[in-house]
């Protein structure tokens, strides 16, 4: 008789939420086993956040050796090898993955390579290659993940059409794109096929791209991916798709009732992502629209299973999920600790980039919290000048009694590694006073934080010398 194995805590899930959750239990000194029916790392390092900067990375180095024209520095004609530039991209993400397998290794969690189901009871199926097996759990921590959502498209199931699942594995550069979702994903991968010199339309239902971010970085957004060629139709709704012999047609209607048809070779769908709920079938937990419910402790609605990452909605963010991770195997492990979404920064790879972190102007007001805004535009920054990426702002949120920053949008190059800059003022509740005395070295681009903090302190001093002499 084969003895059922026991552990404290059982994670489901290898990806950034559930192989952090894992560690971190494993750190506590927990008996803890990760169950991984794919590959270590899950969507974000295999088919999402590593494999795409790759490719942006190649984006990026192509735009700059077209612009070094301009500055007296010329190469013959580019070529692309797009199979040397997938074995980079596979190279990176057989690198990292390694990585993940070592540190648990260390850790001294046992992995299943199989596909989990809870059962109730703290019993975990997994189902290997091998055959089935049965785990004993104590806790139970889900990280099961999120596949692409595909929408119900008349003739969506009869056309070949990727998703940002699929589209990693095409054989060639496309000639043409149609992309149906101007969203983080969306954008990013208009970036990447339009320096591949491939046609690219979007389609996004909503007023604007980015609909989720701030209004102004999306204005920004949209000017510069046109600048690129990329086409854009907003408030479109996708009527219809067909194909024939391998031309792609995506019948939408714009928003001024208008029918267009859009042609491309190739058809990308990224409508958002829907939870990976199959392994906890079995437990009927309570949900929260399609995601899992649970509370600031990670807890579902059963005793003693967790739920972290893309199952439970939210952010849908790689960080967020770790950090997810790291709360539920907190307590799981008998610990007391809560999540806090108040410094959740969120970052848009495209050329240039989108950073955030914190409330926007709007939902400030909404909160009912009186808030000053101050930008400053890269155009006035020497290093962005010098670089030849002028283009860009940061946009500092604060409240407007005592200066608290408590937003922040940057758009423009390098800005997704700037915003842990404001991440960590927000995360000690620094003002606008505090970021105007904090030395900044010069020139960077990050001066432009310290620009932004220093005209709005100077505003405040003119205002409250107004009020004095009203008073």
């Amino acid at each position: 008789m084969i003895m059922t194995k026991s552990y404290d805590i059982v994670v489901v899930g290898g990806g950034p939420g559930g192989y952090v959750a894992a560690l971190h239990a494993a750190e506590l000194g927990k008996k803890t086993a990760l169950i991984e029916a794919d590959f270590l790392g899950g969507t974000c390092l295999n088919r999402g956040c590593i494999p795409s900067k790759t490719y942006l990375k190649h984006s990026e180095i192509i735009e700059q050796i077209e612009k070094a024209k301009d500055w007296g520095i010329e190469t013959g004609s580019l070529t692309l090898s797009f199979s040397k530039m997938k074995k980079r991209k596979d190279d990176v993400i057989q690198r990292l993955r390694g990585g993940i397998g070592f540190l648990l290794k260390q850790g001294k969690i046992d992995v299943y390579n199989g596909y989990g189901s809870v059962l109730p009871g703290g019993v975990v199926k997994v189902k290997t290659a091998d055959g089935d097996e049965t785990v004993k759990a104590a806790k139970v921590i889900v990280a099961t993940g999120s596949t692409p959502a595909v929408p119900p498209i008349a003739g969506l199931d009869s056309v070949q059409f990727d998703t940002s699942d699929t589209i990693f594995d095409i054989p060639d550069i496309p000639k043409s794109v149609v992309i149906i979702g101007g969203g983080v994903i969306g954008v990013e991968f208009a970036t990447i096929f339009a320096s591949l010199k491939a046609q690219v339309t979007v389609v996004e239902a909503a007023d604007r791209i980015i609909p989720t971010e701030d209004a102004e970085a999306s204005k920004f957004l949209t000017k510069m991916l046109k600048k690129k060629g990329i086409k854009i139709h907003t408030g479109a709704k996708v009527q219809k798709v067909q194909e024939t012999d391998g031309v792609k047609t995506v019948v939408c209607v714009d928003a001024k009732g208008k029918e267009l048809s859009l042609e491309a070779d190739t058809l990308l769908v990224s409508t958002g992502r829907r939870p990976n709920l199959s392994a906890v079938a079995e437990l009927n937990l309570e949900q929260n629209g399609p995601f899992i419910k649970v509370n600031e402790k990670m807890e579902t609605s059963l005793p003693n299973v967790y739920a972290v990452g893309d199952v439970i909605g939210g952010w849908q963010l790689a960080h967020a999920a770790s950090a997810e991770g790291v709360v539920a195997a907190n307590n799981a492990a008998g610990e007391t600790d809560q999540i806090d979404y108040k410094v959740m920064p969120r970052c848009i790879y495209t050329l240039p980039e989108i950073a955030s972190v914190g409330l926007s102007e709007d939902e400030a007001k909404k909160q009912g919290i009186e808030v000053r805004v101050e930008k400053f535009d890269f155009a006035g920054s020497g290093k962005a000048l010098s670089a030849g990426e002028p283009e860009g702002f940061t946009k500092i949120i604060y409240e407007a009694k005592y200066g608290e920053i408590i937003g922040v949008v940057m758009a423009g190059s390098h800005v997704t590694e700037m915003i842990s800059e404001a991440s960590a003022f927000m995360y000690l509740e620094g003002t606008v006073e505090e970021a105007a005395k904090m030395i900044h070295p010069h020139p960077t681009i990050s001066e432009t934080f310290f620009e932004a903090a220093v005209n709005a302190v100077n505003k405040m001093r003119e205002g409250s010398k107004k009020n004095s002499l009203v008073g």
